[in-house]
């Protein structure tokens, strides 16, 4: 990719930004733009910026940190459409604040090769600082904790390290836990055996489990208790030796039950928690033990924080703005009750 010089369109810090990308390839340029240039519409919306283009030579009009962040995505596709077919869900996750703001400092990003997790199904690609943080810590510290709203990975990208320890014999056992609590309803008494009651609480670790291995292969792993999924009640009394073990909602345990959970870790194993302080299920007069261990743990060596805000939410670009108004609406409360 080359640009040519910035120039000045008006007085109100607008500014024209000439960029030619390179090599030209004309089935190429039409994957970037999407069709009838969905692609780009998406970009100038994300942005407030104009991107006028001809073949290879694009324009784009706006702020200058606007432009800059519409150079480095358009840049970033254009590579990704090398070996990709774009569609609008990938420009989506391309657009992320925290991706792009790795984008503008790439000599500071972390090693490529530790920002992917290499899968035999397929490789699976931190996005933004705070991801690349994450892998960083699930690599070097033996419990490791994922702590931010949802849509930011934290599950998704703890299963994939669960399923690449397993696939590398790192590890000879995958146990995956959620504590089983109601998000505020009542579900009454559910019909069933004992893994049919379950499950739904388990669903979301089961659907990453599937996307990894397939179906078949993790119903076999599951019948030879190679993954075990499980409620946290379960894991009481239990010593957990080489196992990556995942312990999903965590703000819904309370101060005894993570107790309980990290004291289980045995020999050759790591432990990822994971969750969102803002979305506890617990009734009002438990107090969460995931809010308690953040204070307790903070110091203690081998025990890794990420902690992820609305920058870093991968899902549909308004669950990343409905994620920014309940924090701003929580520092309201706050703000009115402190005075």
């Amino acid at each position: 990719m080359t640009k040519t010089a910035t120039t000045v369109a008006d007085k109100a810090c607008t500014q024209t930004l000439n960029i030619h990308l390179l090599p030209e390839d004309n089935t190429r340029l039409a994957n970037l733009c999407g069709q009838f240039n969905e692609h780009l519409h998406q970009i100038e919306s994300h942005f407030s910026v104009v991107i006028n283009h001809r073949g290879n030579h694009f324009q784009v009009i706006g702020a200058t940190s606007a432009i800059k962040k519409t150079e480095a995505v358009l840049g970033n596709l254009y590579k990704e459409t090398k070996r990709l077919q774009l569609t609008p869900a990938m420009v989506q996750l391309h657009l992320q604040e925290s991706g792009i703001e790795a984008l503008l400092k790439q000599e500071k990003k972390p090693a490529e090769s530790k920002a992917i997790i290499k899968l035999k199904s397929k490789p699976i690609k931190a996005r933004g600082e705070n991801q690349c943080s994450y892998l960083s810590k699930m690599e070097s510290c033996d419990i490791n904790f994922g702590i931010g709203p949802a849509g930011t990975g934290k599950t998704y990208l703890a299963v994939a390290m669960a399923v690449q320890a397993l696939e590398e014999d790192k590890v000879r056992r995958l146990i995956l836990a959620r504590p089983a609590v109601e998000a505020g309803e009542r579900l009454g008494f559910l019909p069933g055996d004992l893994s049919q009651k379950i499950d739904p609480y388990l669903r979301p670790l089961y659907d990453a489990l599937y996307e990894m291995l397939g179906f078949d292969y993790v119903s076999k792993l599951i019948e030879k208790n190679v993954i075990e999924v499980a409620p946290l009640a379960f894991m009481r009394g239990r010593t957990l030796n080489e196992a990556f073990v995942i312990l999903d909602e965590a703000q819904n345990t309370t101060k005894e039950q993570m107790k309980m959970f990290l004291t289980r870790l045995g020999f050759g194993s790591k432990a990822v928690i994971t969750g969102d302080m803002t979305q506890t299920d617990l009734p009002s007069r438990q107090h969460s033990g995931l809010h308690q261990v953040v204070n307790i743990l903070k110091d203690v060596k081998g025990v890794g924080f990420t902690f992820f805000d609305q920058k870093d939410v991968v899902r549909h670009p308004l669950v990343q703005r409905v994620v920014a108004a309940y924090e701003d609406h929580d520092r309201k409360d706050t703000h009115d009750r402190d005075n």
